[in-house]
């Protein structure tokens, strides 16, 4: 099936918003009225990985309180320079699965296709900050060795767009994508993995709705959504069209020490993501990445709270507790 997105002259929202996205870091002090103080650490952890934080996002987080747990995941912290033991650029062996330029072949049946580089916004615990995006990015413009590559692997049955955030590309060219992957006739479903609509809810249009459930292929979007209050009205009322248009919406989570590593916080994530037709999927352990030590939660007190979960929610709303491990078959559970 052929995807036709009618051109448009005006730009989308959400792309507007996606360029108007704070990158100073001195700027995104004084709309937060942060403490100057924390600038010069912040100033000198950006140039190792830059601020990119939607002013939608900014916008939930609570002035004047560097501890916001919204405003940990994105705050560049003096922290971030100090060497950690175990922690490493490449966590989770990522370019030891590099098939061909941006696709990764870990698991058996499936495919990871790098659509995208960029992102909507820096994640401070990012697994990828590291990740060289400047090769995997030409392929953005030759899918075809790509697709050459999924067409002949006739064991796999799901492409998996991630990224970076493939959202980031416009509907226009996702919806091209989509209908290569379509004709290829041993794929069954597609897997999209995004963070984009959490930051910018203006990006879930109708125009994506339209490439991503009106194909052949049986569509999942994987969200990521750490706290309960990324949930803004905006983004749940986009997500529960997307589940009536028959797509299947799935988050994971990642347990970040300051942000979310409290019981009564993750079971009223689970909770709220339940009522936005999203179901809780993986709550992943912090992967080792260089600069982000200071998210790590002790193993003890990640068992507490996989306990707690248990005992707080029915079971099909406790997240699978998983880390990932370079070289393993799947996502292995913690305990």
């Amino acid at each position: 099936m052929i995807h036709r997105i009618e051109p448009v002259c005006q730009t989308p929202l959400w792309q507007q918003s996606l360029a108007n996205a704070f990158s100073d870091v001195d700027a995104f002090f004084g709309f937060l009225r942060l403490d100057r103080e924390l600038l010069p650490a912040a100033r000198a952890a950006a140039r190792l990985f830059g601020l990119k934080v939607p002013r939608e996002f900014a916008e939930l987080m609570v002035k004047g309180d560097p501890d916001d747990p919204l405003l940990r995941q994105v705050l560049p912290l003096g922290a971030e320079s100090l060497p950690a033991a175990g922690f490493v650029e490449d966590p989770v062996g990522d370019l030891e699965k590099a098939i061909v330029p941006g696709v990764l072949h870990k698991y058996r049946g499936r495919l990871l296709l790098i659509a995208n580089g960029s992102c909507a916004v820096n994640c401070r615990y990012c697994f990828r900050r590291h990740f060289p995006y400047q090769e995997a990015a030409v392929l953005r413009q030759r899918w075809q060795q790509a697709i050459d590559h999924i067409s002949q692997a006739q064991e796999i049955d799901e492409i998996i767009l991630s990224g970076g955030d493939p959202l980031t590309l416009s509907d226009a060219k996702l919806a091209a994508l989509v209908a290569r992957l379509e004709a290829i006739p041993h794929l069954r479903r597609l897997r999209v993995h995004t963070r984009l609509p959490v930051v910018i809810p203006s990006r879930l249009t109708t125009e994506l709705s339209g490439w991503l459930a009106g194909g052949r292929l049986r569509p999942v979007l994987v969200l990521h959504i750490n706290h309960a209050r990324e949930l803004s009205p905006e983004l749940s009322r986009g997500l529960r069209r997307l589940g009536q248009a028959g797509v299947s919406l799935l988050n994971q989570s990642v347990l970040l020490k300051g942000v979310n590593d409290n019981a009564a916080t993750l079971t009223e994530l689970s909770l709220a993501l339940f009522e936005s037709g999203v179901l809780p999927y993986y709550l992943h352990l912090l992967d080792r990445v260089a600069g982000a030590a200071h998210f790590e939660v002790e193993a003890a007190e990640a068992r507490r709270l996989q306990q707690a979960l248990q005992a707080n929610l029915p079971g099909y709303l406790v997240p699978r507790m998983v880390r990932e491990v370079a070289g393993a078959a799947s996502k292995q559970p913690v305990f």
